[in-house]
């Protein structure tokens, strides 16, 4: 009889948690397959952590995708937009990273 989780034991899954993971790792698998990655990309990337925007922001394949990511920043990430600034001064991204840190820096 346990009183107490034992924190050497795994957690355990819910199986209802899982199907609901699985079901929406399905869910986005038939998207990136029947529909536009890109469309599907730009929907995932409002929902996406702050390191994961980050990354879309520094080097995403589609510029759409490199301009929402650059334009959801936000102060912690300034030191990206710098880089961005001082890698790519004179492309949009470098003038979209320009203008964002101005917006956050205010």
């Amino acid at each position: 009889m346990a009183c107490c989780d034992d924190p050497t034991e795994p957690k355990k899954l819910d199986r209802r948690e899982l199907i609901r993971l699985q079901e929406q790792y399905g869910e986005l698998v038939r998207d990136l397959l029947t529909d536009d990655p890109e469309k599907v990309i730009l929907k995932l990337l409002n929902d996406a952590s702050g390191y994961l925007t980050e990354l879309a922001a520094l080097n995403a394949h589609h510029a759409s995708v490199r301009l929402r990511a650059i334009a959801l920043l936000e102060k912690p990430s300034m030191s990206i937009l710098q880089r961005i600034v001082e890698k790519e001064p004179d492309s949009e991204f470098g003038l979209a990273a320009k203008s964002r840190l101005e917006q956050i820096g205010n």
